[in-house]
């Protein structure tokens, strides 16, 4: 049973090109649903196999998952993992019957990402400016470039020195499924990313092999939970402790785009979403924009 899950992890890799933490999200939630397998099955003496493994079964392990209080994203995301897995065993006939055939997910309303003002990300982008250290100078341009560029934080922790072009400010991103897109960049956005080039990363980076633009203390790749973490310090300096996440400037990236009068086919193609669809998202952020532009500009005669 396990080298069916290996299997399909496999499948996401190789062939659908997922990334390292979407399939590790999706080995989570099939080990989980492995245990659960491997206990029922056993509970009745049948054979460890997935073929054993019944529709009233996985409608067991459903409302087993529900009584764990998860909330619905997390059932939603757990529920699409085996549908997956089992949608690809069935067509690979591995099993003779697909447990989960006909059975709905469960209703997830598209919650709206949490995004600062204008003048939020200019406080929170100056923050590295009031410490004198080599490393405010890297946050810097590290934060200044995520926002700059609206990309993902995975994009931006695996960026590699060949990918940024601070002379004709842009930057190469490797978004989902290895698909590359060029950004633009503003020059200070470009001129952070210089200073950083010169006067940290040089200090940091003990490996002249080292290929990753930006790197911790020990002059290795940073990682995601190293970005996480000087986020947040400087979103507490800011007053805005408990409002940015990684994907914060992300998300105000795109929509302070659409208040300036971007069109969404263009933010798409930044923000690097396959589906316009998933773009659309944010102009419902600038419903607010809009109101306040049709109060300004309306004939006042009626």
């Amino acid at each position: 049973m396990k080298d069916c899950i290996e299997q399909f992890l496999n499948y996401l890799k190789v062939e659908k090109g997922f990334s390292s933490n979407t399939s590790m999200a999706y080995r989570n939630d099939l080990t989980q649903l492995y245990e659960y397998a491997e206990k029922t099955l056993k509970s009745r003496g049948a054979d460890l196999d997935w073929n054993s493994f019944t529709r009233q079964d996985m409608l067991g392990y459903l409302v087993w998952l529900k009584e764990r209080n998860y909330a619905v994203t997390t059932l939603a995301r757990k529920n699409a993992a085996c549908k997956s897995f089992f949608s690809f065993l069935y067509k690979d006939e591995l099993i003779k019957v697909n447990p989960m055939e006909n059975i709905d997910s469960p209703k997830v309303g598209k919650a709206l990402p949490d995004t600062l003002t204008v003048e939020q990300v200019k406080n929170l982008l100056s923050q590295p400016d009031k410490r004198d250290t080599i490393e405010a100078v890297r946050d810097k341009a590290m934060l200044g470039l995520l926002y700059a560029s609206g990309m993902r934080v995975s994009e931006l922790i695996n960026l590699n020195l060949s990918d940024i072009d601070t002379k004709n400010f842009n930057v190469r991103i490797f978004g989902k499924g290895g698909k590359e897109r060029i950004v633009p960049i503003y020059p200070q956005a470009a001129y952070d990313v210089d200073l950083y080039l010169e006067k940290a990363r040089t200090v940091f980076v003990k490996n002249e092999n080292e290929k990753a633009l930006f790197v911790n203390q020990r002059g290795e790749r940073l990682t995601r939970q190293g970005l996480w973490q000087i986020l947040k310090e400087y979103a507490k300096d800011a007053d805005l402790e408990g409002r940015v996440t990684p994907h914060t400037l992300r998300h105000s990236f795109a929509t302070h785009l659409l208040n300036g009068g971007a069109d969404l086919r263009s933010v798409q193609e930044l923000l690097g979403h396959a589906n316009i669809s998933t773009t659309q998202i944010y102009t419902h952020l600038s419903a607010s924009h809009l109101r306040k532009t049709y109060d300004r500009a309306y004939p006042r005669f009626i």
